[in-house]
């Protein structure tokens, strides 16, 4: 299987943006919809416990299976079943976090990049330290799902790293829900645990496992005691569900391991800076916001410079591909003039304006290879 083949986001029918709208179908929430067809799987449970494992995605699954037990088991059949669905696109946490929350894919709620320019203003969003403006019910302006949940009186939890309450990312993704503290692999088990006798859909986020490839790369042996933690966690709430409890085991999108030959930092290409205001998304998904009347020339010299190393295409191009969903006007200009996708391994830094930290991570992701893309869906009933 060539892992660094391009996988379309299977929204409306296999993707993260589908995973809560099945959970609240099962709860009996009105209107909502049995998407990923679970029905049977979930018939009569009353609670459902849905885990995010930031960074592990389907084809790592296998890499971290000596250190994954219990996941290794669900995948396997022995004691759940598995399948794998797509994140949202691009391939990012952010992104992902928001699609997860709401049911939506990215160009409806508009969460449609790590880093955004901001229309009409100078101001570049970077979604993970995102505080004060804009206001995150203008900028995101969808209901989440856990919205729907405490509406049907569902009292729903999120649990989470205290230190991003209150942030716009938290409340573009989790309004609606309680929530709860939890950092670690264990307290995140009890936190998710201790909820659940009240709380009829709970949700829990373990960051590891993505920290461990970025720092590290995958499949060493920090990646590795990462994807332990995150089977720890998994373990605990197998272990300890009530008898009518279902657990729901996803990813926001999985990585690459990217050399050094692949990487090229566009503070050493002037080129492909020259007529470009902002440069904003990420490593492997760039938005070009290109100044007036600059447009053709950006395009045609980042298909010069690039060749075959991304996909460089005008937005509205990206936009009729798909990638993102349905975007209404309002988000449009989110996007950029520009939007170049990183194929193979290929990696566009931005020293010049992106901290240097960057450049030295090991693992990436946010394109749209199958290695981004794929992520596991496991379903654990008690």
């Amino acid at each position: 299987m060539n892992l660094l083949a391009p996988v379309e986001p299977r929204y409306g029918h296999d993707s993260l943006a589908d995973v809560l709208p099945t959970a609240l179908a099962a709860l009996g929430v009105p209107g909502a919809e049995d998407v990923l067809n679970l029905a049977a799987e979930l018939d009569g449970v009353r609670r459902i416990a849905v885990v995010l494992l930031d960074g592990l995605g389907w084809h790592q699954l296998p890499l971290a299976a000596l250190a994954a037990p219990t996941m290794t088991d669900i995948v396997e059949g022995r004691l759940g079943l598995a399948r794998p669905i797509t994140s949202g696109f691009p391939s990012t946490t952010p992104v992902s976090l928001v699609t997860l929350g709401t049911g939506t894919a990215p160009g409806r709620h508009g969460i449609v990049g790590f880093n955004l320019h901001r229309p009409g203003t100078d101001q570049v969003v970077n979604h993970l330290h995102w505080t004060g403006e804009p206001d995150p019910a203008d900028w995101q302006p969808i209901p989440t799902a856990f919205t729907r949940a405490h509406e049907a009186g569902l009292a729903p939890t999120v649990v989470t790293n205290p230190r991003f309450a209150g942030t716009g990312l938290s409340q573009s993704a989790y309004r609606g829900a309680r929530l709860g503290p939890g950092v670690e692999a264990d307290a995140v088990a009890e936190e998710m645990l201790a909820a659940l006798p009240e709380s009829r859909l709970v949700y829990g986020y373990l960051p590891d496992v993505d920290r461990a490839g970025h720092d590290f790369g995958i499949a060493t042996p920090e990646w590795h005691q990462a994807a332990a933690d995150a089977d720890r966690l998994v373990t605990r709430l197998v272990d300890a569900l009530p008898p009518d409890t279902a657990l729901l085991v996803t990813a926001d999108h999985g990585q690459l391991n990217i050399p050094p030959e692949f990487r090229l930092d566009l503070a050493d290409q002037p080129a492909l800076t020259k007529g470009v205001a902002f440069v904003t998304g990420e490593a492997r998904v760039r938005y070009l916001h290109t100044v007036p009347g600059a447009e053709a020339d950006v395009l045609a010299t980042w298909r010069s410079v690039l060749g075959d190393r991304a996909w460089i295409v005008p937005r509205e191009e990206a936009v009729a591909a798909g990638w993102f969903g349905p975007v209404p006007e309002s988000h449009l200009q989110r996007i950029g003039d520009v939007v170049a996708v990183c194929r193979d391994r290929w990696i566009l830094l931005a020293s010049n304006h992106e901290p240097a930290r960057l450049g030295e991570m090991v693992a990436f992701h946010g394109s749209s290879t199958r290695a981004e893309m794929e992520i596991p869906l496991l379903v654990v009933r008690r």
